[in-house]
């Protein structure tokens, strides 16, 4: 069976707590709600692509141990295909731990654990096979150019999302990654440290001439930009009546791009659907709690909007 997008990078398992304040050192503060689910940028994507209505596939790596099935239970839940997630006995599951205070101010604590130990060999070339989309985020950078050369081979498209850490390594280092990808996702930041550009529109200038067909800079609250080979656009973020949680929004934003691709929307469209889902995604408590297609078709609606 084909597959609309498999996601390779992180699967996670998502901490929560809402406390009454954030405690200074040697205090305690009461925690007044917990919570746990899957989360990590595989994880996030496939859970939106499949919420959206399309079929999602993740490859990712998880410890042997209660996170790991917790993970894997929400995952199955949401109906991922869960064929290419491997196990990794030495290494615990990755976790984050997110607190948000009464503010909404939201502190968070990372441990990638068993998912930076993705190795190629690890990559069930089958998936990427049955792939429209092949989806590669935050993901270390051996296993990024393999799963990009790939990709290649089996004349699939893929879309990339280097994640602040590997976009460290500058354009010289991932030149070739760029230049095999039909399509980069950056922020402004990871854009600037790519290219060293501070001016998002020269960043994504300067990465277009790599390569790629289409490049996306993610600007949150100050909404999107895309520069494509039919020129570009940019359209403004989307109004929610309260933000509760931005993590995972551009992770929801990449799915919601993707998603409209696949439905043969133009770009411009595209980033225009994309960017109503990153809206209603921060609208909820977790990195994964993406809108679903109905949310989406009602948010539209009651907007007015045209897409």
């Amino acid at each position: 069976m084909e597959i609309d997008v498999v996601a390779v990078g992180h699967v996670l398992v998502d901490l929560r707590f809402r406390v009454e304040r954030f405690p200074n050192p040697d205090e305690e503060a009461k925690i007044l709600e917990e919570s746990r689910g899957v989360g990590g940028s595989a994880a996030n994507v496939a859970i939106a692509v499949r919420r959206l209505g399309l079929r999602a596939s993740v490859i990712a790596k998880v410890g042997l141990d209660s996170f790991a099935r917790v993970a894997v239970d929400s995952l199955m839940r949401e109906g991922i295909d869960i064929s290419g997630l491997k196990v990794e006995p030495t290494h615990p599951t990755g976790f984050s731990v997110v607190v948000r205070d009464p503010e909404g101010r939201i502190i968070i604590y990372g441990f990638k654990g068993a998912s930076e130990k993705l190795e190629p060999k690890d990559v069930d070339p089958e998936l990427i096979k049955r792939a429209k989309y092949v989806h590669i985020a935050s993901l270390r950078l051996d296993t990024t150019q393999y799963v990009v050369k790939l990709s290649k081979e089996y004349g699939r498209r893929t879309s990339w999302d280097p994640g602040r850490v590997l976009a460290t390594e500058g354009m010289e280092k991932l030149k070739n990654v760029i230049k095999g990808v039909n399509i980069v996702l950056a922020n402004e930041r990871e854009a600037e440290l790519i290219t060293h550009l501070r001016n998002f529109k020269e960043a994504a200038k300067a990465i277009k001439a790599v390569g790629p067909e289409l490049v996306v800079i993610k600007r949150g609250e100050k909404g999107s930009y895309a520069l494509s080979d039919d020129g570009e656009c940019e359209i403004p973020a989307y109004p929610v009546p309260k933000v509760v949680d931005t993590t995972g929004a551009g992770d929801t934003f990449a799915a919601g791009l993707l998603t409209s691709l696949i439905n043969n929307y133009s770009v411009e469209k595209a980033l225009k659907r994309a960017s109503i889902i990153a809206a209603l995604k921060v609208t909820k408590l977790g990195s994964h709690a993406a809108p679903t297609l109905e949310e989406l078709t009602a948010y539209i609606r009651s907007h007015g909007i045209e897409i």
